[in-house]
């Protein structure tokens, strides 16, 4: 059986995410940032493990980690934030741009590097980050700057993670969600939560190490950087 480990999995693409893993028959685990975020999930979808802790705390992240011994096929790094109302290059909320890279960038990383050694068990492992186009370097649009270049890192922390990886046959990749109607994408979106999901879940499960390193969109095409 797969098994997923699913970060930000109380609402919108991770929540779907979670809800389409089980309907194949996967073993999940979903991760939310509250106890009552973490009792009301729970409710919703008995047949998920949920765990609980902010994606920020790394003492918590560890803690959590070290209470699992099985092995872990899929990791989706789909927890983030779109940044403060205030991010412009003129006129930016500095503290608020940092928190964006927190949860953005160095959150994925430290959640691939603690649960690693359970990916390093499995025997099809693979890492996904969701970024977004907004972050691909061809695109000078400046609106949500500090979002786009947390993306923009992501990017180039996937690739790094990919290469470093690639050795133990580990793959490795980014991940383009699509324009997803939910909070974060608003209700003018051009596809769904449960199409993005869709499409994730079967890059997911068709992934190989000769991808691993790549920029995917949800519907499985490849994507520049």
């Amino acid at each position: 059986m797969t098994t997923i480990l699913i970060t930000g999995a109380g609402r919108g693409i991770g929540l779907e995410l979670a809800r389409q893993s089980i309907a194949k028959g996967w073993d999940v685990i979903g991760s939310v940032r509250s106890v009552e975020a973490q009792r009301e999930l729970a409710q919703e979808l008995p047949q998920m493990a949920v765990i609980n802790f902010d994606v920020t705390d790394h003492q918590a992240i560890e803690k959590v980690a070290n209470a699992f011994h099985r092995p872990i096929d899929i990791l989706i790094n789909n927890a983030g934030i779109i940044g403060p109302d205030q991010q412009s290059t003129l006129d930016m909320d500095f503290d608020g741009f940092a928190n964006t890279f927190e949860i953005n960038v160095l959150a994925p990383l430290k959640i691939a590097q603690v649960f690693l050694p359970l990916i390093r068990e499995s025997d099809n492992p693979r890492v996904i980050n969701i970024s977004s186009k907004m972050g691909r370097m061809e695109f000078s649009a400046s609106d949500r700057i500090a979002y786009r270049a947390s993306k923009a890192a992501l990017n180039k922390v996937t690739q790094g993670l990919a290469t470093d990886l690639k050795p133990d046959g580990i793959s490795v990749i980014a991940m383009h969600p699509g324009w997803v109607q939910s909070d974060m994408g608003g209700s003018s979106a051009d596809i769904t939560t449960a199409e993005s999901a869709a499409g994730i879940l079967n890059v997911a499960e068709t992934l190989t190490i000769a991808q691993s390193g790549t920029f995917i969109d949800w519907d499985g095409t490849p994507r520049g950087w």
